[in-house]
């Protein structure tokens, strides 16, 4: 028989980091060079503790780690003392006491999942039922850059055995056509992903996608190519191409993913659990599968705590046709120890309970709700 109370959740605490990036990582809508998010520590009345990430990305999300930080205790507060044996229904509640800070609430929900797994010794891809689980490969994204670093970069990553780049574009269509053109030409057996993040007009967005169709680059995906109230847009871009059309930025919630799918203006849909929350990527999930749209999960600049929870959505649930997991990659330094790992593109599984993963240093301040 299970013993509720040691389940019962008795201190949660959170604690800026910055994570600085190898190179700045430049879209559509903004820049950063340094991550300022935050982790969170959550533990049980067994001792038992679980990681969590807020990774706010302002030019894209609005959040920031200052208000992230400032919106931490009442949002703790909501879950406290309860027994994470009802994961779900807490999940829940912190969807609805966050509802417009999807990291705050992503970071909390995160840490809850590890505590769990970790005092039922279970990695937490098997939480979620360990449909695929198996060595996947992801791509790996190429910023907003001048054309000849865009190429040396690309050449870098295709000699580790890279095969699909996101390439960030919606700046200017001339520009992003020839830094596709180039890295195709310089890594002639990859694919891409176009992300735009917004930053065409319809126009723009038609003349990218027709440039590519009529050049024979092998885009596998256009994402986000208008702003996020553009539905009109993606139908439109949907009828006139070939080219499947993704939704990021427009996709924050289940009622989102609702819209989209009843116009018809998608082809896949991209999760992240920093955008959504974990609860609601399920829910969102869940519906995709039922109505035979595509999957693509992906973050923002986060570290492996996070993107090893999204790793595990991918290795429980299965269905998830593109993987844009590669973020960790891009940072200069890694906050964490064991857990999931790359071998190049290779996204490899864990054994270990929860996400498998320790902190390298420990935090000299803290916020604390107990």
């Amino acid at each position: 028989m299970i013993r509720s109370d040691k389940f019962g959740i008795v201190t949660i605490e959170a604690w800026p980091v910055e994570l600085p990036l190898s190179a700045p990582f430049v879209v559509a809508s903004g820049s950063m060079s340094v991550a300022h998010n935050i982790f969170v520590r959550l533990t049980l009345q067994s001792g038992a503790y679980g990681y969590g990430e807020m990774a706010p990305f302002p030019d894209i999300s609005g959040e920031d780690q200052a208000a992230c930080l400032a919106a931490f205790p009442a949002a703790a507060q909501c879950i406290l003392g309860q027994s994470v044996l009802n994961w779900r229904k807490l999940l829940y509640q912190l969807a609805e006491s966050t509802r417009e800070m999807p990291s705050v609430r992503c970071g909390l929900e995160t840490a809850l999942l590890d505590a769990l797994c970790r005092e039922m010794g279970i990695p937490m891809w098997v939480l979620w039922g360990g449909a695929d689980v198996r060595v996947r490969q992801t791509d790996v994204t190429l910023p907003i850059g001048p054309l000849d670093q865009v190429v040396a970069t690309a050449r870098a990553w295709y000699a580790r055995g890279f095969r699909m780049f996101k390439m960030k574009v919606g700046h200017d269509v001339d520009e992003d056509v020839r830094r596709v053109e180039a890295v195709y030409a310089a890594c002639p057996q990859t694919t891409f992903i176009l992300d735009a993040n917004q930053g065409f007009s319809f126009e723009e967005a038609r003349g990218c996608m027709e440039a590519m169709e009529r050049l024979h680059l092998p885009v596998m995906v256009f994402e986000q190519p208008v702003a996020r109230e553009n539905v009109e847009g993606f139908v439109a871009l949907r009828r006139r191409g070939t080219i499947p059309i993704a939704a990021d930025e427009s996709v924050r919630s289940l009622d989102d993913a609702r819209c989209l799918l009843e116009q018809r203006a998608v082809d896949v849909l991209n999760l992240k659990i920093t955008k959504c929350g974990v609860a609601e990527s399920l829910d969102i999930a869940g519906l995709a599968r039922a109505s035979g749209i595509k999957l693509m999960i992906g973050g923002m600049v986060e570290s492996r705590v996070t993107m090893g929870c999204s790793w595990s959505l991918v290795l429980g649930l299965g269905g998830f046709e593109f993987l844009d997991l590669d973020m960790p990659l891009l940072l200069s330094v890694d906050p964490v120890q064991g857990g999931y790992g790359y071998e190049g593109p290779a996204l490899q599984p864990w054994d270990g309970s929860g996400l498998g993963m320790e902190m390298r240093n420990e935090p000299s301040s803290v916020i604390v709700v107990e």
